[in-house]
């Protein structure tokens, strides 16, 4: 039902009997908030928007500035697959303004769109699919317990959840959110489900609702489902690679067939512009204390920041060119996870792909070996160096990057940061249970 107008949401509301809707929007952190209004109230909803308290939603307004207007996008709208007391229930994403009418600086969907005209501008239209992993577990209380011991593509009997799968996949293409893939993954209990590549902005959008309908359908399953990036040591952590490519009206900016990769030289310079600022884009994609235990060696996370066409331990890796599937040359960045704020990580890894463009940089040779085994001499010979090494180090480099600040906004990226320094310091001061089974009985 996507790309709605304002008259066809009252028509199709009425035609289905909806009783409620659902009004949608992001925080800073990432987290889907909602209110609901009745449909007697939608059509008011439409025209000025629904006010609301923002004072209390992380990174929005101070108390002395709370007043806040969610205006419905009629093009997400949406009737969503469980009712209310068998009442039917749709949903939209709104656009958070001020009481003036001018779009709110710390509204994550209009930060990405800010990105995404500077890329209009500049004659693209970028377009993602990300591949979000995620962990099924037996609750969400106590420690971690695992639902099977399945491992990459594997079928029954060792797992046991392709029918939450199924069910899941379902869900999501009635809410007309087409999907391509899904699979266990390589750790026991890990799961993936890929969605078909869209533009950023609906790709955005359509993470938020695809981590709320895993966790529903597993909840109604009498389970829990984790975006956790790291819930469990000792196995693969859950990533969220993201492909990605521009595009010039229809063509595929990013192919070049007489290019040994196939390559233009516009996907170097933005390969070559992901690299120079993936470090200071990490903070982002990784914005957990947790995603930097998924960020280390031996799990196929990616740890230096290399490029390469087959290696899975790079950072960046390039799909293979497959004769007359030149829309589908794009690049794989493989270090965010699935807990991050999408509309910020797509916007980030824009902004340092098209400085790339802008400035020409040059992209460097791949990488064909596995950068994990390479002794530290030979990484440093080649110019490999390692993404953050934990939550603090990103957060250091984050606070000196111009271009994620150009990104973000000020608004957004000095509330962002407070929020990281925050949780870095609660995290720093707990004593965890490594540190009891390593000291407490010698120490």
């Amino acid at each position: 039902m996507t790309g709605l107008a304002k008259k066809d949401v009252i028509r199709i509301s009425r035609e289905k009997k909806v009783r409620f809707v659902r009004l949608w929007f992001t925080d800073i952190l990432g987290f889907l908030k909602s209110f609901a209004i009745t449909i007697r109230e939608l059509e008011r909803a439409l025209e000025e928007g629904m006010g609301f308290d923002g004072s209390s939603v992380a990174g929005f307004a101070r108390i002395d500035e709370s007043d806040m207007v969610a205006m419905p996008d009629p093009s997400t709208f949406r009737i969503l697959p469980w009712k209310a007391s068998d009442h039917v229930v749709a949903a939209m994403f709104c656009d958070i303004l001020e009481p003036e009418g001018n779009p709110y600086q710390g509204d994550p969907r209009w930060v990405l769109k800010k990105n995404l005209e500077r890329a209009a501008q500049l004659g693209y239209t970028f377009n993602v699919g990300p591949e979000l992993e995620y962990f099924y577990f037996q609750s969400s209380t106590g420690k971690p317990v695992l639902l099977d011991s399945g491992g990459y593509f594997d079928l029954t009997p060792l797992d046991v959840a392709s029918d939450l799968r199924k069910q899941t996949v379902i869900v999501l293409e009635d809410m007309g959110i087409l999907v391509e893939y899904s699979h266990h993954e390589a750790a026991p209990s890990q799961h993936e489900i890929d969605l078909r590549y869209s533009d950023a902005l609906t790709m955005a959008d359509s993470t938020m609702i695809y981590r709320l309908v895993v966790k529903e359908v597993a909840l109604k399953n009498n389970v829990y489902a984790s975006f956790m990036p790291k819930p469990v040591f000792g196995v693969n952590g859950s990533g969220m690679h993201t492909h990605q490519s521009l595009f010039r009206g229809r063509k595929n900016a990013f192919f070049d067939a007489k290019d040994q990769y196939h390559l233009s030289p516009i996907a170097k310079h933005y390969i070559a512009g992901l690299m120079k600022y993936a470090k200071e884009i990490t903070l982002v994609t990784n914005q957990w204390v947790n995603s930097y235990k998924r960020l280390v060696p031996g799990y196929e996370a990616p740890v230096y920041i290399s490029w390469a066409q087959k290696n899975r331990s790079d950072l960046i890796r390039i799909p293979v060119y497959k004769p007359g599937k030149e829309d589908a040359t794009r690049v794989e960045y493989r270090s965010p996870d699935p807990a991050c704020n999408p509309y910020f990580a797509f916007s980030v890894m824009l902004a340092a792909g098209l400085d790339g463009i802008e400035r020409k940089y040059p992209l460097r040779d791949p990488v064909e070996r596995n950068v994990y085994e390479m002794p530290e001499k030979e990484r440093k010979k080649h110019g490999i160096e390692s993404l953050p090494g934990d939550l603090y180090e990103a957060i250091q480099i984050t606070e000196g990057s111009g271009l994620v600040k150009r990104a973000l906004g000020e608004h957004v990226f000095y509330k962002f940061i407070e929020n990281k320094k925050i949780e870095w310091e609660r995290f720093r001061a707990r004593v965890t249970d490594f540190e009891l089974d390593q000291y407490f009985s010698i120490l």
